[in-house]
């Protein structure tokens, strides 16, 4: 599904310098590359913080953290994600409020978003799926009318850039409250373990957090907040510095992907392609030269004619390597499971599981590879 050896291969001197110069000082730990990285990161996407942690699940749980939530508060967020997303909301012991996905970016449903607010809601977590920025233009209102907190789940998405309607344009990730991203080997900018990062224009805020990575500390061995041990470590910041500057490339590597499938499937009824829309309301499915909206963390399809399974079985047997994101809803999982979910009220989430499979998306696809990928499945769907 991503070569990253492929594309180690073209920054290999970057990346092994960086490694190398962790090597030679020993500062492991918050060194001098985490704090280079941090400020690349934060003149990339243009916002005031980044805090850098452990992995992207942390990143989720101390911005929840960080924003005072408490025990009982509701926490609305999308069904069709990863459990990441309600996993924290549920160990902070806050109460997850799942509600149902747009059929065509498969981000957070509006409507269905204004239904599940309640005296008790106190966040909204919008998922940027598979790449996509959600409509946070409209989700921003939502939730000022209702003094919420906008939380971005940006760990699929980082390198996007939403649209305004009046044309102003803002990095993923640094739109609402806070922000959070994963650099999980296999993201758009990932590292070589796991890594996550925190984004805010708030300055008490990013304080807070701050002193939240590191055990509660601002001063050693002082503690004065209830913290947790979440660190980026030195070495998978180095590695990010060096594939930083290529995140772009990389963005667009997708996209020129996306491009070449997106044609090819397009004359099949029985083969959906992925909606991209500047901001979910403009649908730009040519993926245009100036499109950012999209990513292509996944290529996902949608295929109609029931052989979804059996699709996934056929391009195995070729070699193609494909995944099914996500077989078993949120609401459907055992953890998960709870009262008040009615499935009426996830008609499209429950659709969505018994169609979408994701194909390779990365940066060294060549022509080759994507002719054999979508000639393999335009011979099996008809």
């Amino acid at each position: 599904m991503v070569d990253l050896q492929g594309q180690y291969t073209k920054i290999k001197d970057a990346v092994n310098n960086s490694i190398e110069q962790v090597l030679n000082t020993s500062a492991y730990i918050n060194g001098p590359l985490v704090h280079e990285f941090q400020a690349d990161l934060e003149k990339y996407l243009g916002v005031k913080h980044v805090i850098p942690c452990a992995n992207g699940t942390d990143a989720l749980q101390i911005a929840m953290m960080g924003l005072g939530l408490e025990q009982g508060d509701e926490v609305i967020t999308a069904d069709f994600t990863f459990a990441a997303t309600v996993e924290v909301i549920a160990l902070l012991k806050l109460t997850p409020v799942l509600v149902d996905v747009d059929p065509a970016t498969f981000n957070i449903d509006l409507e269905a978003l204004k239904k599940a607010i309640t005296p008790k809601t106190k966040a909204i977590v919008p998922v940027h799926l598979f790449g996509q920025v959600a409509n946070m233009e409209a989700i921003l209102e939502i939730a000022q009318e209702h003094n919420l907190f906008v939380i971005e789940d940006n760990a699929q998405a980082i390198g996007a850039t939403y649209t305004f309607k009046d044309g102003r344009k803002q990095k993923a990730g640094t739109l609402g409250n806070v922000g959070t991203t994963s650099f999980f080997p296999s993201k758009n900018l990932g590292c070589y373990g796991d890594g996550g990062a925190i984004f805010t224009n708030d300055d008490e805020l990013a304080h807070t957090i701050r002193g939240i990575v590191n055990h509660g500390m601002y001063t050693r061995y002082y503690h004065d907040v209830v913290g947790v041990n979440s660190r980026l470590d030195s070495i998978q910041a180095g590695v990010l510095k060096a594939k930083l500057p290529n995140l772009n490339t990389y963005c667009t590597s997708r996209r020129d992907a996306a491009r070449f499938y997106n044609k090819a499937f397009a004359n099949n009824t029985n083969i959906v392609t992925p909606t991209t829309q500047s901001n979910n309301t403009t649908n730009c499915g040519q993926l245009c030269d100036s499109c950012d909206c999209h990513v292509f963390h996944q290529y996902t399809l949608q295929i109609k004619n029931g052989k979804r399974d059996a699709l996934h079985k056929h391009l195995l047997e070729n070699n193609i390597p494909n995944a099914i994101y996500y077989p078993v809803p949120l609401h459907a999982q055992k953890a998960y499971k709870d009262d008040r979910y009615q499935e009426a009220d996830f008609k499209v989430t429950n659709q969505l599981i018994k169609e979408v499979i994701s194909l390779p998306m990365h940066t060294e696809l060549d022509q080759e590879q994507l002719a054999f990928i979508t000639n393999t499945i335009l011979s099996f769907i008809k």
